[in-house]
């Protein structure tokens, strides 16, 4: 009698095993599946700028090259759009038309399909006027301009973190249309440039003004959702370095940028006392009087 009662009980306990049973080794796998499709989703992340697309010692500076070394071809370029330059100087009211203005070229490897000009007009210590200009290789783009200082003063914010420089450059990288992503650590340094610096990276060196203290590399972060953000130290600043920081979204559009003082090193610095100016200045001549330097 005892043996009839339990045999349903284990007849019952079977039945639940045999049913219970797929599923929980249905709902492990469908965890399995879940957390291998997160990590893909995670690893799949957009990148502008993949890791290892560049090696910082590759691109520790920018080269500015003087109207006499620039090519003929750079040069006839630069001779077409001088209206088109004119024009839109005029607009932001630099008085490009006024006294007399040189220009040298920006040689941007990051942007190969742009000749980049930076214009300036130096009428002594307190009155340089100072902007960069991008001109499109072939049919597609537009003459632009970013205006960087008129008569010593910034005309709207500081041109590195100008909402007006970041559209410049994101409409320049549009017209572009790169095969490949760009180099990061190249990216950074032609913005800067377009922005009115002369960045370096690299170790110290001594110039007229001082003696430059080591500076990091530069480094690039990517987010867990994505994008990019740039970082470099511009050891060629005067009258310190300045720490750059660029922040692109998934799709390559730079959406923000800093500019700050780099932290002050604890080695020695000798440097030579800028001349004084009225007003907010962010800039010195360089000895030759041919660029300015973004403090």
């Amino acid at each position: 009698m005892e043996r009839s009662r339990t045999f349903p009980i284990l007849l019952a306990v079977a039945v639940i095993v045999l049913v219970c049973g797929p599923v929980v080794a249905q709902t492990d796998q469908d965890l399995s599946v879940s957390q291998y499709s997160r990590v893909r989703k995670a690893a799949q992340r957009p990148m502008p700028f993949p890791p290892g697309s560049e090696t910082a010692d590759r691109a520790t500076a920018l080269e500015f090259r003087s109207y006499d070394r620039m090519s003929e071809q750079d040069r006839d370029l630069a001779a077409d759009a001088e209206s088109a330059i004119g024009e839109r100087a005029g607009f932001a009211g630099l008085e490009f038309n006024q006294g007399k203005w040189s220009y040298q070229q920006i040689v941007c490897s990051a942007l190969p399909n742009h000749l980049f000009l930076q214009f300036t007009r130096n009428n002594g210590s307190g009155d340089v006027s100072v902007f960069s200009a991008s001109i499109p290789r072939g049919s597609e783009g537009r003459v632009r301009i970013i205006p960087i200082l008129r008569r010593g003063y910034s005309l709207f914010s500081p041109a590195p973190i100008n909402a007006l420089t970041i559209s410049a450059f994101n409409h320049i990288r549009a017209e572009e249309n790169p095969a490949k992503a760009p180099g990061w650590l190249a990216t950074a340094l032609c913005y800067a440039a377009l922005a009115g610096a002369h960045p370096q990276i690299g170790p110290p060196e001594v110039t007229d003004f001082k003696k430059l203290p080591a500076a990091p590399p530069g480094r690039l972060e990517i987010p867990m959702r994505g994008g990019a953000v740039l970082r470099f130290t511009d050891a060629s600043a005067i009258p310190r370095p300045m720490d750059w920081t660029m922040t692109f979204n998934g799709k390559g559009k730079l959406m923000k940028a800093t500019h700050s003082a780099a932290p002050k090193s604890k080695g020695t610095v000798f440097e030579q006392t800028p001349a004084e100016v009225q007003g907010k200045p962010i800039q010195a001549a360089d000895v030759e009087g041919k660029a300015t330097l973004i403090k």
